[in-house]
């Protein structure tokens, strides 16, 4: 139940951050309080982006990785004091979102790039109609391939992956959660992009793709709702596009 808590007490502050900043675009007043304006980027405006991303990454996947969390307490639970499970969950946890963190550094410098070459807005929304559809294709083809599903299937699976991945140890369970981490990174990397065509702090959005995730991850049919919104963003992605084009 502490564990239980947490994860949801660690969901609900980050979503409330998220809808801050959310407000926040919306107030163009208050944007320089919250994140980057137009203006070129200092050590400050990164710090900003990077903390948004992060805190993103922890509010739309700890949802979806809480059974894995849950069932790996109850194992520690029957191997060690109460105290001894809360700790290694509190390390695995980390190591899973030491993943996303790493995946948050580096989409920071993606979002650094794109706002040195104009493409994305102050409000955070891409500017190409033409990169943006070929973002949403690219996610879309994703969602069919072989890797997407090979990441997919070790998430979808809590106990194998606890049987295969099993360590012991403090370094153990960090270790399991950054593996954890990294296959859940695997699955969902071009989803998240998908958030520089509709909006980086679109809540909406945000929200849509992290209930996307989750159905993924927990649906007993969750690989043919991936398959499914693969194509819609094909499809979106190429209707896009070839408006830029016409």
């Amino acid at each position: 139940m502490l564990v239980a808590a947490s994860l949801a007490g660690m969901t609900a502050l980050a979503w409330a951050y998220l809808g801050y900043e959310s407000w926040a675009m919306g107030h163009m007043d208050l944007v320089d309080m919250a994140m980057p304006g137009t203006r070129q980027w200092g050590l400050r405006d990164l710090l900003l982006v990077f903390t948004m991303w992060t805190i993103m990454m922890i509010g739309m996947m700890t949802p979806s990785a809480s059974p894995m969390v849950l069932l790996f307490t109850r194992i520690q639970n029957g191997r060690h004091a109460q105290g001894r499970s809360v700790v290694a969950s509190g390390l695995f946890l980390l190591g899973y979102l030491g993943a996303w963190t790493g995946f948050s550094f580096v989409v920071t410098l993606i979002q650094w790039g794109m706002h040195a070459a104009m493409l994305v807005s102050p409000t955070m929304v891409g500017t190409s109609p033409l990169l943006g559809g070929g973002v949403l294709v690219a996610a879309g083809i994703y969602q069919w391939t072989p890797a997407k599903h090979a990441c997919l299937s070790r998430c979808r699976s809590p106990l194998g992956f606890l049987l295969s991945e099993w360590r012991d140890g403090a370094m153990g369970a960090l270790v399991m959660g950054l593996r954890h981490g990294a296959y859940c990174t695997g699955c969902c990397w071009l989803l998240m992009l998908v958030l520089f065509v509709v909006g980086v702090m679109n809540l909406v959005w945000i929200t849509l793709l992290a209930i996307l995730v989750l159905l993924e991850k927990t649906l007993r049919r969750g690989l043919w709702v991936s398959r499914a919104a693969g194509l819609a963003l094909i499809v979106w992605g190429g209707w896009i596009a070839r408006g830029a084009l016409a």
